[in-house]
């Protein structure tokens, strides 16, 4: 059984090559530790051969001005005694989500049956490419909840689409589809896109009845089209939660 909350709000990633960070909670680590800048960049040098890091260094990690690497985020985590978890945002990518469980490539690989080359190429494409049994494994070894599977098995894309035509035209037509896409019961994938067919349906309708003219409905319809992804699993969180 899958547990399935909303996703909250997605972090804007400052580049593919460094984690999302959450420099509120490292600030909030190092001061709950009684420690200053100083100390964190000492740290860093001395246990984990980080020679250049400094208390500047420290401080724009913690205002956000940049965001450590993976190496650094975990020489920093060391430093603040927590996991490298605790240190970052919401993972949206299969790599993000092994660094946020402090797992080595090897360990996600062997746990979900892939040898170590295949998996690093599809961490590194950001392509998933495992069957369904090394998918449900991945899920197993990296905690994923529903959203998080979707989105890292590469699904994600494929079920706005389906989404999208399923709310603007007959929604009966796309339930066997988003099912594939998504290991939900059929009856909750029913239920969900007919509130979402009702909902968008009838905002646009009742847009236009208030007079609102064509321009304000069509702007409406597409900011909830853009966020069909959140709707989606808000939906389905309503419905309880589902099997896979």
């Amino acid at each position: 059984m899958w547990p399935v909350r909303q996703p909250p709000a997605r972090p804007n990633r400052p580049s593919p090559s460094s984690p999302p960070f959450n420099a509120l909670a490292a600030r909030r680590l190092r001061a709950g530790l009684g420690m200053g800048p100083e100390h964190v960049a000492y740290g860093m040098r001395s246990s984990y051969g980080l020679p250049y890091v400094t208390p500047d260094l420290v401080i724009a990690w913690e205002r956000g001005v940049t965001h450590p690497s993976s190496p650094e985020l975990t020489a920093l985590a060391g430093v603040l005694w927590c996991s490298p978890g605790e240190l970052i945002g919401r993972p949206r990518t299969l790599r993000e989500h092994r660094i946020s469980r402090g797992l080595a490539p090897e360990d996600v690989a062997r746990g979900a049956g892939l040898e170590l080359p295949a998996y690093l190429r599809m961490e590194e494409s950001g392509i998933w490419r495992g069957n369904e049994r090394q998918s449900a494994a991945l899920a197993d070894v990296l905690g994923l909840e529903l959203p998080d599977f979707v989105a890292v098995t590469g699904r994600e894309d494929k079920l706005a689409d389906l989404l999208h035509s399923a709310v603007t035209t007959r929604w009966q037509a796309y339930v066997r589809p988003v099912g594939k896409a998504v290991p939900l019961d059929r009856a909750v994938v029913e239920s969900v896109l007919q509130e979402l067919h009702r909902a968008y349906q009838g905002q646009m309708v009742a847009t236009l009845s208030w007079g609102g003219g064509s321009r304000e409905s069509s702007d409406n319809g597409r900011e909830f089209l853009d966020r069909i992804i959140d709707h989606f699993w808000t939906a389905v969180e309503h419905c309880g939660p589902p099997r896979r």
